[in-house]
């Protein structure tokens, strides 16, 4: 017998509104209380954790002040730095938007890497006097695609990050945008890397659903540069059905997979999307599911331009079929 379906309400797209540990987060930095900062990190072992923390206060309109003023007051403390350095990459990736370089203007990418430069600086210092600092290494994979370094250095980041939080799915996830034609790699080297990572990964991880997004952006690329008749042969394609089912039964359909994660709900809303756009309803609606209202912006920017909405009509038609 499947599990009931929680009640069915609005998406909740705020990471806020699944974590309320992450609104009091919020509300501590736009009060500036830097110690309610500090106080809210230092319960947070995950790193995936600490980076989607990092992200909430990245997010809050008008931080940097608070934030260059703690990272002054304490200039020891890799935190601070880091929370900087990731609003200022915040900044700049909404200078320049997420539109294909193509669309890109000029002046919008000098406005990019000027931000990126700035949390480069930052992170390079935490980084010589913590090389275990998860976050800096995670922020710093950001940076090295924003300022064009190449597939190299990228990995070399990855690398560093990987010697000590080898699991580490944020730190995957950007790399695997990194290993993408967009940014000048291939997709036989993305799929290995999502497929490897997916395997080493402890079983009810995550990182399984690096599986699903690399076939998502692949599907993606194809859109655009064919029809969409081409990428959704490629999605039903049996060896891409057969490759996602297996990622997901070992990462978050598996019985070991926390539900109370946050990578879990990210992944679970890439499995849905994935299915969704494949037409495998059935196939989504185990994801949907365990998600209730708990969506996520990635990747349903891939499958409609209102978020909530995609993941709405996407969610009724799973669950009125499966």
């Amino acid at each position: 017998m499947s599990a009931p379906t929680p009640p069915i309400g609005r998406p909740l797209l705020d990471p806020t509104e699944h974590f309320p540990a992450l609104a009091a987060l919020r509300s501590a930095v736009r009060a500036g209380d830097a110690e309610a900062v500090r106080t809210a990190f230092a319960p947070l072992t995950d790193e995936d954790d600490r980076a989607l923390a990092s992200s909430v206060v990245a997010g809050t309109p008008d931080c940097e002040p608070f934030l260059r003023k703690a990272a002054a007051e304490r200039p020891d403390d890799p935190l601070p730095r880091s929370l900087l350095a990731d609003r200022l990459i915040r900044v700049g990736w909404e200078i320049r938007t997420d539109h294909r370089a193509e669309h890109v203007s000029a002046q919008q990418f000098e406005g990019l890497h000027a931000h990126l430069r700035q949390a480069e600086i930052l992170l390079i210092d935490v980084c010589a006097a913590h090389p275990r600092y998860a976050l800096a290494w995670y922020l710093r994979l950001i940076t090295a695609r924003g300022l064009e370094l190449g597939g190299g250095e990228a990995r070399r980041r990855h690398d560093r990050l990987a010697e000590h939080h080898p699991h580490h799915y944020s730190g995957q996830t950007q790399l695997l945008q990194q290993l993408c034609p967009k940014w000048g790699g291939d997709w036989d080297t993305a799929h290995a890397f999502a497929h490897d990572r997916a395997l080493a990964a402890p079983e009810g991880a995550p990182n399984g659903a690096l599986v699903a997004v690399a076939q998502l952006e692949q599907y993606l690329d194809l859109a655009e540069k064919q029809n969409k008749t081409a990428a959704e042969t490629y999605l039903r394609a049996p060896e891409q059905r057969t490759a996602v089912l297996e990622a997901a039964a070992r990462s978050v359909l598996h019985p070991a997979a926390r539900t109370d994660a946050h990578q879990s709900v990210a992944a679970h809303n890439a499995f849905a999307a994935l299915h969704s756009v494949a037409g495998r309803h059935v196939e989504a609606a185990p994801h949907f599911r365990a998600l209730g209202d708990r969506a996520t912006e990635f990747p349903w920017g891939y499958v409609g331009v209102d978020h909530a909405a995609a993941f709405v009509r996407h969610r009724k038609t799973a669950l009125a079929k499966g």
